[in-house]
Parts: structure tokens; sequence; C-alpha cells
């Protein structure tokens, strides 16, 4: 007998009668012989619906009132599931965050999960019946609700699958896995076996939407193996699993896009001790995230151009914040940036054995005339960042140039 935690998002539990079919799927893997724990989501679109609701009533929604509001998606799912499965002949109960109960820290709408209570769970799977809960909310130390922030859900699967030591938590989707780029802007595009755990971190950092980046960062911790599948078909998925010698094998295993990203320059910047804290410690303070990061060199003036980037959605509450900070530093030469760029990337755990990557993607996206304006790398990454106009046209080109489309693993001479 297994112990199996599924997950299933919005999309497969969008309506009463796909939670139905759902109910039978589960109750087919309990049939098989193994013990069921579900992760539900809550009905798609019904998030977005509930924020709606909540501008209506405050300009900026109070936090702690928000969790109370969004954790109600998911209430209805587990709820409906439960009696979907108990008019089919079998036994469940479902559970809320603050039932089981999953102990999170106090930051409302992005709180991060600390402890679960597994007692309830495990007496209930004794007792023969399937176990639904809640994704994407949790409960704080004083009783408050929380909410574990987009792509919650996936993070409450896995981290129940860890508390549980489950055998292997499945994570359906409206995807048949995890694969090599965007099938929908690359029709190349070819389903990933396995692939490794800090692979598919780098990948969902990178701007992949399979997967919440923080469900992999447990399963990493806890070796738990993820199971990415469709809820609509029964086709084998994606196992996200330990690094094998088959993984290292490939060189590149996906290019990957994120769009949601813009750039910005301060210009005439005094190169002097201090200067990045008194540029990016206000940034940090205001919880804009900073992700890549250049400081040019001083051409001999005492002066420098620095570069970073931030969220595309912080673009413009970043370039106000710069205009008293610059004041503060000295720097002369103004503030411009761009929202309407792309990070392309690509990842793989063998270039960690394998030279030349780097300067193979360079060319590629230089053989298609487009200009790359930042550049960061990894031991198992390279990023770039492009003007957004190019995107899938760099996505397609670089596919084809490591060949991502073929089973054989190409030669190290010929991506050189």
């Amino acid at each position: 007998m297994a112990l199996i935690v599924q997950k299933f998002g919005g999309t497969s539990v969008g309506d009463p009668e796909k939670i139905k079919q759902v109910a039978q799927r589960v109750l087919k893997k309990k049939k098989e012989g193994n013990q069921m724990v579900v992760v539900l989501s809550a009905m798609s679109g019904e998030t977005n619906r509930l924020t709606e609701f909540a501008m209506q009533m405050q300009e900026i929604p109070d936090l702690r009132e928000m969790d109370v509001l969004l954790s109600s998606g998911e209430q209805v799912t587990v709820s409906l599931f439960a009696m979907a499965v108990k008019a089919y002949g079998d036994d469940c109960i479902s559970y809320l965050g603050d039932q089981v109960k999953i102990l999170t820290d106090s930051s409302h709408t992005k709180a991060r999960i600390e402890f679960i209570d597994t007692e309830k769970i495990t007496s209930a799977l004794g007792e023969g019946k399937i176990v639904v809960v809640a994704g994407f909310q949790g409960v704080d130390s004083d009783g408050n609700i929380t909410t574990l922030g987009r792509g919650g859900s996936d993070t409450t699967a896995v981290a129940l699958a860890a508390a549980l030591q489950a055998d292997a938590c499945e994570i359906f989707t409206d995807v048949e896995g995890v694969y090599t780029t965007d099938p929908n802007i690359c029709n190349k595009a070819k389903k990933i076996d396995r692939i490794s755990y800090d692979e598919m971190l780098e990948l969902a950092s990178l701007g992949a939407k399979v997967l919440d980046i923080r469900s992999v960062t447990f399963a990493k911790q806890y070796k738990v193996p993820i199971h990415v599948r469709s809820t609509f078909t029964e086709t084998e998925g994606t196992w996200v699993v330990e690094e094998d010698e088959e993984m290292e094998g490939r060189i590149v295993s996906g290019v990957t896009y994120n769009k949601n990203e813009a750039r910005i320059t301060i210009s005439g910047v005094p190169d002097q001790p201090g200067i990045a804290a008194k540029i990016f410690t206000p940034i940090s303070d205001a919880d804009i995230i900073v992700d890549m990061i250049i400081q040019n060199q001083d051409t001999g003036n005492g002066l420098t151009d620095m570069t970073f980037t931030v969220l595309r959605s912080d673009y413009q509450r970043t370039m106000q914040l710069l205009n008293s900070i610059t004041e503060k530093t000295g720097a002369n030469g103004g503030i411009h940036g761009s929202d309407s760029i792309t990070k392309i990337s690509i990842v793989g755990v063998g270039m960690r054995n394998h030279s030349g990557i780097a300067s193979t993607m360079f060319s590629v996206l230089s053989n298609e005339g487009i200009n790359i304006s930042m550049i960061s790398t990894s031991e198992i990454k390279v990023s770039c960042i492009i003007e957004e106009k190019y995107t899938e046209l760099a996505i397609r080109a670089l596919h084809d140039a490591f060949e991502l489309d073929k089973d054989t693993v190409p030669e190290e001479e010929s991506i050189i």
C-alpha cells in the first residue's frame, strides 16, 4: 500500500462536473490499494472574482481580511469533492488549513509554512477515508487564516507529502508535464520524462509556470518525488526527482522566458563604497525584489552606471522611488529604463561539465539580430535580457540550436 498525495488545480475543478471526474479518478487510484490525500485549488477564476469584490470595498484591501475572503474558494471545492466521493459510495473527509492544521507565519497573502500537524490526516487514513485538504491556506499562531500566495496549492501538496512521508506527490494540471519550452510558442517542444529538482527550481524561478518554486524547494529538501501530469489524460507526465547520470548527459534541458521584468539604469553614480547600499536598501524596504544587477567599470571620472531588473509590476513604483534616492547618492546622469523586455534562459545540469554553452547561446541570438542588454549565469543556467518583441524568435532559435526536440543528446563538439 502506497500513500499518494494528489493536487488538482483550478482548471481541473472548474465546475461540479469536473469535480465529479476528479473524484472518480481519485477513487480509481484508491481501489488500486493506495491511501489517498487530495489537495484542491479554488475553481478556475474564483480567486480573481473574489479579489474584484475586495477592490469594490477598499482601494487597498486589508490583507488579513483578504486571506479570510480568498480562502473561501478552496472551502467550496473540498466540500463538493467530499460529497462527490460519498455519492460514489466511498468515505471522505474535508479539512481546511486551520483544521489540519497547517501552521504558517503571519505574512498575510504570502505566508510560509512552518509546521503541519498530520494527526487528523493519519487517523482518517487509518479509518479507510480519502482525505481532502484545502490548498493555498493555513493558520498562524494567533489563529488567523493565512494564504500562501499564487501557486500556493502546489506548496500545500508537497509540504503535506513531506510531512506524511508520502511515496509520491502528483500535481495534476492542464498540461501533460514539463516541456523543453512553451509548446504554445514552439511546436517542436517536447515533454521531459525526468528532470532534477535543481533544473526545475531554475525553470520555475525563470518563468516556467508548471510548478510553484516553493513547492519544488520543499520537494528537494525532503526528497519528495513530484509527478506533473494532466488531469484530462492517463498519459505519464514528468517526474521531478533527484539528479542522476542520465540527466547530466543532457547539456540543456529547457528554454524558458519571463516577460514580467523591467530594466532600470541609473547613470552617473559615484563609484565609491556604500553607494550600492544607499540605492538598494530603500528598494528592499519597499518590498521590491531586484533580480539581475550590473555595475559598469569606472571610466576614470569617478562615476559609473548601474543597471538592474525588477518585476514589471514594480517598474513605475521603483522609478518614482529612485528620484529621491539618486538625489541622496549624488547620481547626476539620470534614470532611464524599459518595461518591454524579456528574460530568456537556458537550463541544464549538464552545463556543469560542458564548455561553450553560453557562447553558443550568444551566437544564436546574434545570428537572429537579437541584442543582449544583460547577462546572468549560474552553474546550470544562462539568462539574457532582450527586447520583448524578439521573445518567440529567440525561443525557437535556441530550441533548435540545442536540438531539444531530439531524443539523443547532441555531441559536445556540435554545440561549442
